[in-house]
């Protein structure tokens, strides 16, 4: 309710803000607070965890590649984020604040699928420091701040300045939010969502090469109890 009240207070007697309406930005908290859980948009330290306290070993034993096993992990735990919290929310700020449906509903749940992904690539890849820090936590706290100023989660990326949304264009954090937002008001249509699109399966297949290679190397130095 404060978010939705500070974002309505930039609009005024003005009809849009940065070609945005009062309902996209009621639409935005929204989709905020679906997808906070299942974007883990505060963090993810479970793999770095893992490292630190030698259970990753475990998770070699199995039959299955590392990095595909963490990530259908975190693809059910996703899941249920979204059945449990983000579900339940979207029909709340329908009802009380009659926030909008998906203007484009195949696209979007795409861009979903793939926000997904890219995010957790990221995650992943910042989790990957454990192999060489002690204090990757710390090093995570860094990043989640950075990562929730860039993908649009703490505001919309359309009321910064022209040339910091350029800056952020070149940049992967986008696509771990900003684009479900985009084309969820119905923002770019046709084949600006498609490319769009396009731009995360690109970011996230960049991402999940620089996590092969990260684990890679982080197990080559691995020990634990000095093995």
């Amino acid at each position: 309710m404060l978010r939705i009240a500070v974002l309505l207070a930039l609009f005024g007697a003005r009809p849009q803000v940065g070609g945005w309406t009062a309902a996209d930005a009621v639409t935005y908290v929204g989709l905020t607070q679906i997808f906070i859980g299942a974007f883990s948009l505060f963090g993810w330290t479970d793999f770095m965890r893992a490292v630190h306290r030698g259970e990753v070993v475990t998770d070699l034993l199995r039959p299955t590649s590392l990095l595909p096993f963490w990530a259908a992990q975190d693809a059910g735990r996703a899941a249920g984020q979204f059945m449990l919290r983000g579900l339940p929310m979207l029909a709340l700020f329908v009802l009380v604040w009659e926030a909008r449906w998906p203007a484009q509903p195949l696209p979007t749940l795409l861009s979903v699928l793939l926000a997904w992904a890219c995010g957790f690539a990221f995650r992943f890849l910042v989790n990957c420091a454990a192999f060489w820090s002690p204090d990757a936590v710390g090093i995570g706290r860094f990043a989640w701040a950075v990562q929730g100023l860039g993908c649009g989660f703490l505001m919309p990326l359309a009321f910064f300045p022209a040339w910091v949304g350029s800056a952020l264009a070149w940049t992967p954090f986008p696509a771990m939010l900003n684009t479900v937002v985009t084309l969820w008001l119905g923002q770019k249509t046709g084949a600006a969502a498609w490319a769009a699109l396009a731009g995360q399966l690109g970011w996230t297949l960049v991402l999940f090469a620089l996590c092969a290679l990260a684990l890679a190397r982080g197990l080559r130095r691995l020990e634990v109890a000095g093995g």
